[in-house]
């Protein structure tokens, strides 16, 4: 049920976002960059941008009701009569207000056996502070606190807009370069035999798709490493908020919950960029690690002379 919440949910969004940027850019006017006498760079960078920038953006907006949708989250009410439940959305608001945020986030909870949190929304003023089931079963007091800390940092930082913004750079770039690619290779096989078809319709996508893939590939190296920098900043955030005692215990409580197998595989999921935990890697994998190995967070941590 919740793997066909997902799709449904990834189709879902999909069509929406082809169909409002195929709305903008008939609005803006946006000419065709492939044209009877070449490339239209104009044309080409303006589509780059709308399309490589739109989906990210439009999935920022969303990103609320998204992690409510795919994750079953239940937004708790401040003034609910549940001790836990009220101790959670109060310490949240703490931080928060320690933070300086411009509005509190919404907090919720839901139903999983994972031992996770994440924080998400589109700006600061309308984020949302969400933890599972599983976590609040499995950490005491001190080290719940440390990963709300976390996930408040995050908010503060401003990192969901961040991570979208380079992201969208990321897609810009690689639609430009893979559509330039592309027109190279045409006009060489053109030029070579005159009066040559050059690749014909569908082996200029082919080529458009592969070099697409290609250069994704390759900027997704420089997001999971700005993604890998943003969380040491969120410990070392967490730790001005909570204290470095908290933060070193939640830190230490994943550590302990992931090497000893006790953290369910559960896949990916619609927020697993925002997840506070990380299964060590080595080679190429580390390269694509949205979070750096626990063993290090709790090292600079511990390693820190002030915050």
């Amino acid at each position: 049920m919740q793997i066909a919440k997902r799709v449904l949910l990834f189709i879902g969004v999909n069509i929406l976002v082809v169909l409002t940027l195929s709305v903008v850019a008939s609005l803006l006017g946006i000419p065709r960059y492939m044209t009877a006498s070449g490339l239209n760079f104009g044309a080409l960078i303006g589509f780059c941008l709308l399309w490589g920038f739109g989906g990210a953006l439009i999935s920022l907006a969303i990103s609320r009701i998204m992690a409510k949708f795919a994750m079953g989250v239940k937004v708790i009410d401040p003034n609910t009569h549940d001790p836990q439940l009220r101790e959670l959305v109060n310490t949240v608001h703490r931080l928060a207000r320690s933070s300086q945020l411009p509005k509190m986030p919404e907090v919720g909870v839901y139903d999983s056996p994972e031992v996770n949190a994440f924080a998400t929304g589109p700006t600061k003023s309308r984020s949302l502070v969400a933890v599972s089931s599983g976590l609040l079963h499995s950490m005491d007091k001190r080290s719940v606190e440390g990963v709300l800390a976390h996930e408040v940092a995050h908010i503060a930082n401003g990192d969901m807009v961040t991570m979208t913004l380079l992201q969208g750079v990321v897609n810009a770039f690689a639609m430009f370069l893979a559509r330039i690619i592309a027109f190279a290779v045409d006009s060489f096989l053109r030029d070579r035999d005159e009066g040559g078809q050059g690749l014909g319709g569908f082996a200029h996508m082919m080529v458009v798709w592969v070099m697409e893939f290609v250069f994704m590939l390759l900027g997704s190296i420089v997001v999971m490493w700005f993604s890998r920098w943003r969380e040491f900043r969120a410990d070392a955030g967490g730790a001005r908020l909570a204290g470095r005692e908290s933060m070193v215990a939640a830190l230490r409580s994943l550590h302990t919950i992931t090497s000893r197998g006790l953290q369910p595989d559960l896949g990916d999921n619609a927020v697993a960029a925002l997840k506070i935990s990380g299964r060590p890697k080595g080679g190429l994998t580390r390269l694509f690690m949205s979070h750096p190995p626990l063993e290090e967070r709790i090292a600079r941590l511990e390693q820190a002379r002030s915050f």
